[in-house]
């Protein structure tokens, strides 16, 4: 969908019985601080204008690596691959993974060997895994006449042919995430304490109906998320305690 007003604003919506047009505004922030470090306007739809597309250009002028926290939207593969390659420690949450049976087995049920292109289900049968192919590069194991006669086809599948496993090209890093966000108590520790603090900086940045733009298309209404982001990091600075003293301008905090 496309509007007639303004055709850059695509169409989003964050549930689907909430349709809008317009843009999608990406930030990163400072938790302790509250400053915005990057931000970014881009059209709703459109894989080039993903949040975690645009979530690796907001860490691209980083001289260091961070520790980075975002939610599912920014954890796909390529992301992680990405940024863990520029040496950032990631705290992204990963997307939860969806089963073909309401409370059956999921993928990580599944022994995923991608260096010896098998897969081991639940019920201990194996299957090879097929060579990258396809638009995403997936590899797929399918399980069909291991299905046959399953104690356990119930909880997996509803497939006449039986099962089919799909294993995207970072498979193993993704898989690693999920049991990391699982098992590691600092780091859920760690995203639990810093996403409060972003919460709010998003807060900051739609008061006062800005969530409401101003402008008709992308360059317009991007010049004007910097702007206010600008404003917002002074206020912040200001009460953090930034001063101008002989023409300097020096961060004096308050003491308790």
């Amino acid at each position: 969908m496309v509007s007639t007003v303004d055709p850059e604003a695509r169409h989003v919506h964050k549930t689907r019985t909430h349709p809008q047009d317009g843009f999608k505004a990406h930030l990163a922030v400072e938790p302790e601080t509250g400053l915005y470090t990057a931000v970014a306007l881009r059209p709703g739809a459109g894989t080039e204008h993903h949040e975690a597309t645009v979530g690796i250009d907001l860490l691209a002028d980083e001289d260091t690596p961070v520790d980075a926290f975002g939610d599912t939207a920014y954890s796909t593969d390529d992301a992680r691959q990405t940024l863990q390659h520029a040496g950032h420690r990631l705290f992204l949450k990963p997307a939860p993974l969806k089963t073909a049976v309401v409370g059956g087995f999921d993928l990580d049920d599944f022994a995923i060997d991608t260096a010896g292109s098998t897969v081991t289900c639940p019920a201990g049968h194996t299957a090879n895994l097929s060579e990258p192919s396809g638009r995403h590069m997936q590899r797929k194991a399918l399980f069909t006449d291991q299905c046959t006669g399953c104690p356990v086809r119930e909880r997996c599948t509803t497939a006449k042919t039986g099962r089919t496993v799909n294993i995207r090209p970072h498979h193993d890093l993704l898989a690693a995430a999920r049991r990391q966000a699982a098992t590691d108590p600092d780091r859920q520790a760690a995203y639990r304490r810093w996403r409060p603090p972003v919460e709010r900086a998003v807060a900051w940045l739609v008061a006062h109906g800005n969530r409401r733009l101003r402008y008709r298309g992308t360059i317009k209404n991007n010049t004007g998320l910097h702007t206010r982001a600008a404003a917002l990091n002074l206020r912040t600075l200001i009460n953090l305690g930034l001063t101008r003293t002989s023409g300097t301008w020096r961060l004096t905090p308050a003491t308790a």
